[in-house]
């Protein structure tokens, strides 16, 4: 089928990829900031931060594939929609709430506060983002132009690491740092969520998506089905495992600045560089996958990020300066974002493209409608695999020695450090050739 008549209009894809920003930060800054605002803030220990992010997200192992097939039954009648509007309401209120109140009488109280505003939190992003990957396989029955959309959602996705992760710690400084600093974060990232998401929400809305037979059964009969999608198994597993890898070393993206590099300043340019490169990237990945499969562009994105996050084992303070009082290791740092750069959002992209295709392969096979419960189930996956990074990064900073503190840093003892070098390189250099080596099953018919 030629992409003449199934190109999906600019506006279009540029309403579907803003809502991502948002969605990123929620996504990532809890993930990167709150184990930190908890150890360093709250006197939370690792372990039991790690916890916190953890018991919300094995709830996300039920919520969202059952928001998948609710929503699935409410587009026939109303589309998509509600679920967006009510979704980034909810998870941009929740959002400005976790960081807002540091005044706990406990610790204890301090996670078991940060734990439930962090699971409704996560039931209202859930709304938000089961039924907006959902979209991603509904705007055109054309591959590439599923790709081409997924380019935009990840080019806001790298914005929103941008503002996210690179701008979180300049904003909080901005602001006098300590408790006023995070409350301003929060209310600040809490506004640029509500916006982002909105302008998806609102701007999807009345867009006419792919209509299918309504999906057979219950809910329970509807995941048998979608085990009998071979592609799909094979996408998911692989992607739940690298996403292990990937949540992990996310967590401890701070305390590598904070203790390793001993450069928290450095972490706004890398993440900038970084975004350049990714964004001007995307169009020529877009291209050679068209040319050489998604599949193949998919192992070879994924080998470069593996190299790359390898030579963070190396990385240790910069002890000369060079120029502009950059040094040695800083600008390996730089470079290692190049690097990073082309290769990071490139292997997600084409991950989220193939996942359309193996929910059009499901269309074509059986005739069902059911992309929401293919979306929450990938999602579901997706987001247990980011709660279980911080709880296996608490047990492992933990187990090196690292002492939680309240009110700020406190120093760490080299073995301290050690663990947390570790977990932000080999730890996701392993999961992610175990990875590679499950998605080398990837088969997925031509018709689809």
């Amino acid at each position: 089928m030629g992409t003449t008549d199934t190109a999906v209009p600019t506006r279009v894809a540029l309403a579907y990829g803003t809502g991502q920003l948002g969605a990123q930060i929620f996504r990532d800054t809890p993930a990167v900031l709150l184990p930190l605002f908890m150890t360093t803030m709250l006197g939370v220990a690792p372990w039991i931060a790690g916890l916190v992010v953890l018991v919300p997200k094995l709830w996300l192992i039920a919520c969202d594939p059952l928001m998948g097939a609710w929503s699935d039954r409410v587009k026939p009648s109303r589309g998509r929609t509600p679920f967006l509007l009510a979704g980034a309401i909810l998870t941009s209120l929740t959002f400005v709430a976790l960081f807002w109140h540091t005044g706990y009488s406990s610790a204890a109280m301090a996670a078991v506060v940060t734990c439930a505003l962090f699971f409704v939190g996560s039931t209202a992003f859930s709304m938000f983002s089961v039924p907006y990957l959902a979209i991603g396989s509904e705007l055109s029955p054309d591959p590439h132009q599923r790709t081409r959309v997924m380019m935009y959602r990840l080019n806001f996705m790298t914005i929103g690491v941008v503002v996210g992760v690179g701008a979180a710690q300049p904003l909080m400084a901005a602001f006098g740092g300590g408790a006023a600093g995070w409350r301003a974060m929060g209310l600040v990232f809490g506004l640029l969520c509500i916006g982002t998401m909105m302008v998806t929400a609102i701007g999807l809305k009345g867009v006419k998506l792919i209509e299918g037979a309504a999906a057979p059964g219950n809910f329970l009969s509807q995941l048998k089905q979608l085990g009998q999608n071979t592609p799909f198994r094979v996408l998911l597993t692989a992607h739940f495992i690298q996403s292990v890898g990937q949540a992990s070393s996310y967590t401890v993206i701070a305390f590598i600045y904070l203790y390793a590099v001993k450069a928290i300043w450095i972490i706004l340019p890398f993440v900038l560089v970084m975004s350049v490169v990714a964004i001007a990237s995307q169009p020529v990945w877009v291209a050679m996958s068209r040319r050489f499969g998604k599949e193949r562009c998919y192992v070879a994105a994924m080998l470069g990020w593996t190299l790359v996050t390898a030579s963070w084992f190396f990385v240790k303070p910069a002890d000369d300066v060079i120029f502009a009082g950059l040094g040695t290791q800083h600008i390996l740092v730089l470079v290692r974002a190049v690097v990073i750069g082309v290769f990071n959002a490139s292997f997600i992209m084409l991950a989220l493209s193939m996942l359309t295709d193996t929910i059009a392969y499901e269309r074509d096979r059986t005739g069902s409608a059911n992309e929401g419960v293919f979306s929450g189930i990938f999602s579901a996956a997706e987001k247990l695999a980011f709660a279980l990074g911080p709880v296996i990064a608490g047990v492992v900073m933990s187990v090196y020695g690292f002492r939680e503190s309240t009110g700020g840093m406190v120093e760490q003892t080299p073995e301290a450090i050690t663990g947390i070098v570790l977990l932000y390189s080999l730890f996701p250099v392993a999961t992610q050739l175990v990875a590679l080596a499950v998605f080398s099953r990837y088969r997925l018919p031509k018709s689809a």
